[in-house]
C-alpha cells in the first residue's frame, strides 16, 4: 500500500477515490490535487512513482489543507468550547440528538441509533383478571 501523509491508500483504486481515504480531503479536493500536480486521476495507487506521491504531498501541504490529526484536534477543539460554554448545542450533542434543529419525533435514526422497543412490565403480583 503505498503511504501519504501517515496514511496507507488502497493501490488497487484509481488515485482520484484513493485520496479520500485521507481524513479531510473529499472527492472534490482530491480532483484539484491531480489537476495542480498534472497527475492523471485515472492511474491507480500503486502505479504511482515516488516522485508523484511527494508532488502531492507538497501539494496538500501547500494549499494548508487542516488533514488527519490536525482536523480531528480543531474538531475535538470546538466540541471542548461548546461544551464549555454549556450552550443548547453541546447539549444535543451530548444527548446524542440532532443539533441542527430536525425533528426527532420521527426519522433522526442516524443520530438516535437503532429503536430500542419500550414496552410493559407486567406486575406478577397483579389480578389476573377473574371475577
Amino acid at each position: 500500500m503505498a503511504r501519504l501523509l501517515g496514511v496507507d491508500i488502497p493501490n488497487d483504486k484509481k488515485i482520484e477515490y484513493s485520496l479520500p481515504y485521507i481524513y479531510g480531503i473529499g472527492l472534490p479536493l482530491s480532483r484539484k490535487i491531480l489537476a495542480a500536480t498534472n497527475i492523471d486521476p485515472h492511474i491507480r495507487a500503486g502505479e504511482l512513482s515516488d516522485d508523484q506521491l511527494a508532488s502531492i504531498a507538497s501539494t496538500i501541504a501547500g494549499m494548508k489543507v487542516s488533514t488527519e490529526g490536525d482536523l480531528r484536534r480543531e474538531i475535538q477543539q470546538h466540541m471542548k468550547r461548546l461544551l464549555g460554554i454549556n450552550c443548547y448545542r453541546a447539549h444535543r450533542h451530548r444527548r446524542g440528538l440532532p443539533v441542527r434543529g430536525q425533528r426527532t419525533h420521527t426519522n433522526a435514526r442516524t443520530r438516535k441509533g437503532v429503536r430500542k422497543t419500550v414496552g410493559v412490565a407486567h406486575n406478577p403480583n397483579a389480578k389476573k383478571g377473574k371475577v
